[in-house]
C-alpha cells in the first residue's frame, strides 16, 4: 500500500501505545479491493496493494472515506466515490468491493459479525494500513463542525456521493465561464471515463440559499441595500433552514467543502460556494450581530483554502497521477473568490500562493495582526 500524503508514524509507534490504539481506534475492513485502486480517508491517499484489506488506529468521530478504481494498466480511473461515516471506539466497520459494480458494499449483518471478530482477535492486523495520525489535526480543522446529525441531514440516498450522478445537474447549474471550462475538463478527464449512465440521480440534501434578496414591497432603493449586505438573508436562512443553530450552517459548509475536495463533486461545489458568497456578502453580521459565527467561519474558510492550496503546492510529480483533487484553477482570478476575498489573512495567502494583486483599498476595521480579521466585501463584479 503505497501512500501519497505522508506516513510512517505508526511505524515509529511504540508496540505497546500502538496495539493500545488499535483497541481504542476504530477498524475499516475493506475485502477484495483490487490494486491501484486509489483509496482515501480524510486527508490521507493511497495506491492499494497486495495485501491492502483495511485502515486500523481511525479516531472516533467524523471521517470522508473515497476511491476510484483503476483499470489493469492503471492510467485510467473511474468517477471518485465517497461517503461519509462516523466511528466510535473500538467499532469495526465492513465493507466488500463488489467486482461488477466497482463499488464498495455493505455485507450482511452475520458476516459483518463474523469479520468484525477476526478484526478484534488481530487476523487481519498486518494486512491493515495504520491511520496516520500525525495527519490528524489536519482533518480536525477540516470536520470540526461536522456532526453526525449533520451528516445524516445532507448525505443522499444510500450515502454515495459521486459526480457519476450529477450529470444531469451539470447541464442546468448556473456556472461561470472558469466554472464551464473546469467542469468540462473534469468530465473529459481520465477520472471520467466509461462512466455508466445512471436513470436516477441521487443528490445531497442541501440548503437552498438564495443568490440575492426579493421583496414585492421594498423600494428600489432598499432592495439593493439588502444585496449589497445581505445579513438578513443570512439570518432568513439561519432561522428557517437551520433552527437558529449556526453550527449547523457551518457543518454543512464544511460538508461541502469535502465532498468537493475529496469526492470532487462538483454539485458539493456550487453549494459550497453558494454558502460562501452568501456570508462574504454580510457587512454587518459579522461587525455587530453575527461576530461569533464570522470568527469561526474565516477560521473554517482559512483552513479550507490552506488545505485547498497545499494539495496544489506540495503535490510531487510522482503522485501527479494519483492525486484525487483539483488543481489551482479553482482558484484563479475569474472564480468567485477573486472578487469576494478580503479578509487580511485570506489576501495575504492567495498573494503569497498564486502571486495574485489584490489592491488593499479595504477599511482598517481591525488590528493588521488578528489572525481572523473580519471580511470587508468589494461589491465591484460580484
Amino acid at each position: 500500500m503505497a501512500s501519497g500524503g505522508g506516513g510512517g508514524a505508526a511505524a515509529r509507534m511504540d508496540p505497546e501505545v500502538a496495539t493500545e490504539l488499535v483497541r481504542k481506534g476504530s477498524t475499516l475492513l475493506l475485502l477484495d479491493v483490487p490494486q491501484r485502486t486509489l483509496f482515501g480517508i480524510d486527508t490521507q491517499i493511497f495506491s492499494v496493494g497486495p495485501k491492502f484489506k483495511g485502515m486500523k488506529m481511525v479516531p472516533p468521530g467524523p471521517h470522508f472515506v473515497y476511491y476510484c478504481s483503476s483499470s489493469r494498466s492503471g492510467n485510467e480511473f473511474a468517477p471518485t466515490v465517497g461517503f461519509f461515516l462516523t466511528t466510535q471506539p473500538s467499532e469495526v466497520i465492513v465493507r466488500k468491493w463488489d467486482a461488477q459494480e466497482e463499488r464498495l458494499i455493505k455485507l450482511s449483518e452475520e458476516e459483518e459479525i463474523r469479520y468484525s471478530e477476526a478484526v478484534r482477535r488481530f487476523e487481519f492486523d498486518d494486512q491493515l494500513g495504520p491511520y496516520n495520525l500525525e495527519s490528524y489535526g489536519d482533518w480536525k480543522q477540516l470536520s470540526n463542525y461536522l456532526s453526525e446529525s449533520a451528516i445524516e441531514r445532507l448525505e443522499p440516498i444510500g450515502g454515495e456521493i459521486t459526480i457519476a450522478w450529477e450529470s444531469s445537474w451539470m447541464d442546468k447549474a448556473p456556472q461561470s465561464d472558469m466554472e464551464r471550462r473546469l467542469m468540462e475538463q473534469l468530465r473529459e478527464s481520465k477520472f471520467a471515463k466509461n462512466v455508466p449512465v445512471q436513470s436516477e440521480r441521487r443528490g445531497c440534501y442541501y440548503t437552498s440559499i438564495p443568490a440575492s434578496v426579493k421583496h414585492k414591497h421594498v423600494s428600489g432603493g432598499d432592495l439593493t441595500a439588502l444585496n449589497l449586505d445581505k445579513t438578513s438573508l443570512l439570518e432568513s436562512v439561519l432561522d428557517k433552514h437551520y433552527q437558529g443553530q449556526e453550527d449547523l450552517l457551518l457543518g454543512e459548509l464544511q460538508f461541502t467543502f469535502i465532498a468537493f475536495m475529496m469526492g470532487q463533486s462538483l454539485e458539493a461545489f456550487m453549494q459550497w460556494k453558494a454558502l460562501v458568497s452568501l456570508l462574504l456578502s454580510c457587512s454587518e453580521a459579522p461587525l455587530h450581530t453575527r461576530t461569533n459565527m464570522f470568527v469561526k467561519f474565516l477560521r473554517t474558510f482559512y483552513y479550507q483554502l490552506k488545505h485547498g492550496f497545499q494539495r496544489t503546492q506540495d503535490s510531487r510529480s510522482e503522485d501527479a497521477a494519483n492525486s484525487l483533487f483539483l488543481d489551482e484553477a479553482w482558484f484563479s482570478r475569474d472564480i468567485f473568490l477573486y472578487r469576494l476575498s478580503k479578509a487580511r489573512k485570506l489576501k495575504t495567502l492567495l498573494e503569497t500562493t498564486f502571486g495574485w494583486d489584490l489592491e488593499d483599498n479595504a477599511v482598517n476595521l481591525i488590528d493588521e495582526d488578528d489572525e481572523f480579521a473580519p471580511v470587508v466585501v468589494e461589491m465591484d463584479g460580484s
